[in-house]
C-alpha cells in the first residue's frame, strides 16, 4: 500500500515510472500498474486479501487433527509432511503463516507427570517372586537400574493449537546418557 501511494506522490512530482521503480525498489511495470489503478479508481490500497489455501477442506481437517497429535519443533518438518502426504509445496514463512490462520501457536506444552502402572508393577513382583521360587539358593538375582543424569524433566516448545493443552510426556534429551549399574537382590 505505501508502495502505491509513494509512486502516485512521485508521478505528480514529474518522475519517470523507471525513476520510481527504482527508488521503491520495484519494476517500472509494478508502477505503472499502481498508476493505472490510481487513474482508473483512485485505488491506493490492494483489495485481493491474499492467496487460497493450497490444501483443500478435507486436506486442511487432516492436517490440524494430526498437528493436534504430534507436536512439530520446525515448520520446515510439518512442510515436508505436507509435501510427502499430499503432495504440496509450502515454504516456511507460508506454512508459518497457515499454522497462525489456523490457530496454532509455537509454545511450551503441557507437562504432565509419568504415572505408575499399577498392572505391570504388579506382574512384574508375580514374576520376580516365581524367580525367586525357581532360582537355587546359590544363584544371584541381578537387576539393572537406569537413571537420568540430570534427573529434570526437559519439555520443548512446538506448534500447539491455541487455547489448546498438548499434554507432554517428559522427553529425554538426544544429548543423555544413561547410568547403569547392577544390582544384587540375593542376601
Amino acid at each position: 500500500m505505501r508502495d502505491r501511494i509513494k509512486a502516485v506522490l512521485l508521478k505528480s512530482e514529474g518522475w519517470t515510472n523507471k525513476a520510481i521503480g527504482q527508488a521503491l525498489r520495484i519494476h517500472p511495470e509494478t508502477v505503472a500498474g499502481h498508476l493505472q489503478d490510481w487513474a482508473q479508481e483512485e485505488k491506493l490500497k490492494p483489495e485481493n486479501g491474499g492467496s487460497e489455501g493450497k490444501l483443500n477442506g478435507q486436506q486442511t481437517q487432516a492436517l490440524e487433527q494430526h498437528l493436534q497429535e504430534k507436536t512439530y519443533l520446525k515448520v520446515s518438518d510439518i512442510c515436508g509432511y505436507v509435501a510427502h502426504t499430499w503432495q504440496v509445496v509450502y515454504t516456511v514463512s507460508g506454512m508459518t503463516k497457515w499454522l497462525q490462520a489456523h490457530g496454532f501457536r509455537y509454545k511450551q506444552p503441557k507437562a504432565t507427570p509419568a504415572k505408575a502402572d499399577i498392572r505391570q508393577q504388579e506382574a512384574f513382583i508375580e514374576t520376580y517372586l516365581k524367580l525367586l521360587e525357581d532360582t537355587p539358593a546359590h544363584d544371584p538375582i541381578l537387576f539393572i537400574d537406569a537413571v537420568h543424569p540430570t534427573m529434570a524433566t526437559k519439555i520443548s516448545c512446538g506448534w500447539i493449537k491455541k487455547a489448546w493443552t498438548n499434554p507432554s510426556r517428559p522427553q529425554r534429551p538426544e544429548h543423555a546418557s544413561t547410568l547403569s549399574a547392577p544390582l544384587n537382590s540375593t542376601p
